[in-house]
């Protein structure tokens, strides 16, 4: 079994080709110039390519989308090598995994890599109306109660499974337990340290009985992630909006490094800062468009615009490039915005434009590209 040591290894190495050599986007019997990462520490969990889908939009994230349009959605996915799907109990209250347990339904189980999250527990909710506070569009009939201990985690767990069809899953993440939740503020310690004593202990135990093949954290922010290095032995974190072509300092100098140390994977989840970096007018999941990121997107597509390759490809490429990343995760709500995502990591992009992305101090010097 290969190790969480030998996993970042070998993406290091085959980091050092992207330079002139695109992205796989699916397993091949012929040489590629990216190996997808093989496995982590302890856990037979293979990511088959760099690259996956996230699930908010099939929980109607920030507008309705059909069950059909969520359909093709997935198919073209497919269609186009992605085998690893993310989503969770929040997207949508329930109705992102309904949808995506649908359309995996009719797939091999060996085929695809799955992974969902914990720390909120739904409830039936008949007299449910929607939050205009919240991402969730349309009628959902769910309500959500905070839950991090080991009984509530369990719970969600086999929720989980029942929505999805399925019998056990791949991954785990501890959802949003972040001092940017609204919902928990400063208060997120407290839910942190029942976590600690209840959800870490119980998802690991979920490990060794073959219910799940690995867990970690998935958060906004980089606190929670540091601090479970310290107390428990996750083995994949989801490193949401930390990680992107616009904001990554932070990620690069300070998570990632500890994540090394640990020899533990990342997951990048909103790689491009919820369609901002794909030219959307939108800044992560909710807010206004702040000044300086909307500056710096300018003097990005005006150097990207000079190379044939357009800003949303270099913003996955970018993310997929570091040696402790495993997969990335755009999200999307159309067949055509899912085929775009996939076959942008099969562009070349030329050595030149990382270098003058640099140059212009538009990313950090020591960034792997």
């Amino acid at each position: 079994m290969t190790s969480r040591r030998n996993f970042i290894t070998k993406s290091a190495l085959a980091s050092a080709a992207l330079v002139s050599a695109p992205f796989n986007t699916a397993r091949s019997e012929t040489k590629i110039p990216f190996a997808a990462p093989q496995g982590l520490a302890r856990t037979p969990i293979d990511f088959p390519a760099i690259h996956g889908i996230g699930g908010v939009a099939f929980g109607n994230g920030f507008h309705k989308n059909s069950n059909a349009a969520t359909t093709q959605t997935l198919q073209a996915a497919w269609d186009n090598g992605v085998r690893y799907f993310d989503t969770s109990p929040w997207y949508g209250l329930g109705l992102s995994e309904r949808r995506l347990g649908h359309f995996l339904f009719e797939q091999k189980r060996e085929d695809f890599l799955i992974s969902t999250k914990v720390g909120r527990v739904l409830e039936p909710n008949a007299g449910f109306t929607p939050n205009p506070d919240l991402l969730w569009e349309g009628k959902l009939n769910f309500k959500h109660n905070y839950d991090y201990t080991a009984e509530g985690v369990r719970k969600s767990v086999e929720d989980s499974l029942h929505r999805l069809g399925l019998a056990s899953l791949d991954i785990v993440f501890v959802h949003d337990l972040s001092p940017d939740n609204g919902d928990l503020g400063k208060d997120w310690v407290k839910h942190f340290e029942i976590a600690q004593k209840g959800a870490f202990p119980e998802l690991t135990k979920m490990r060794e009985e073959g219910l799940i093949k690995g867990w970690g954290m998935g958060v906004n922010t980089p606190q929670p992630i540091l601090k479970c290095l310290e107390v428990a032995d996750p083995d994949v974190m989801l490193v949401a909006i930390q990680y992107s072509l616009a904001e990554h300092k932070n990620a690069l100098n300070e998570v990632f490094p500890a994540m090394e140390r640990n020899e533990v994977s990342a997951v990048i989840g909103g790689p491009l800062n919820a369609g901002f970096l794909a030219n959307r007018d939108r800044w992560n999941y909710g807010g206004k468009m702040p000044q300086d990121m909307v500056e710096k997107r300018e003097k990005m597509n005006a150097i990207v615009n000079n190379y044939d390759v357009d800003l949303r490809t270099v913003a996955l490429q970018f993310c997929a490039a570091h040696p402790v990343v495993a997969s990335v995760i755009p999200g999307a709500s159309t067949a055509e915005q899912s085929a775009a995502n996939a076959a942008s990591f099969s562009v070349k992009i030329p050595a030149d434009l990382w270098a003058e992305l640099k140059e212009e101090k538009l990313i950090e010097e020591n960034v792997p590209v």
